[in-house]
């Protein structure tokens, strides 16, 4: 897991090339007005999925590990926390769906919260457990785009 803010974004493109492109994408588009819903970067190798949503309690989080994808999930607008775990922590308890890459899982231990505002990124890697849309405090309208890169 990585977490940090979009103006650092460069010191990631050693990552490689998809990492480059994925972040020319948040660089490049007007996120400020961009609408909701899939923008292929490189076909299936990299796409971004724009969201507005409402935070959810922490109560309601759902844990989920993707196999096939990073995940680079940034914050437009609003903040919203993420849990995030290690995944021998967890058991799985809706088995991992190959064409969503995703899987639901649980865990008796209590876990760590990063709270995530607008400007700032975090990647999950596959197998770092994640929570995504959280409330801070309140439930509160956020926007949000999650860049999937194939590994």
């Amino acid at each position: 897991m990585i977490f940090d803010r979009l103006n650092n974004s460069k010191q990631y493109f050693i990552l490689g090339e998809k990492f480059k492109k994925a972040f020319d994408f948040l660089i490049n588009a007007d996120l400020k007005n961009i609408k909701e819903g899939r923008y292929e970067i490189m076909g299936n190798e990299i796409y971004a999925n724009v969201q507005s949503l409402t935070t959810k309690q922490k109560s309601e989080k759902k844990w989920e590990v993707h196999r096939d994808y990073i995940d680079i999930q940034y914050v437009i607008k609003g903040k919203e926390a993420m849990g995030y775990g290690i995944l021998e922590d967890f058991e799985e308890i809706i088995p991992y769906d190959k064409e969503k890459d995703v899987a639901f899982l649980d865990t008796k231990k209590e876990y760590n919260y990063i709270n995530v505002a607008e400007g700032e990124f975090v990647i999950f890697y596959p197998n770092d457990v994640h929570a995504p849309m959280l409330s801070i405090t309140e439930a509160q309208d956020i926007k949000k785009v999650i860049l999937k890169i194939k590994i």
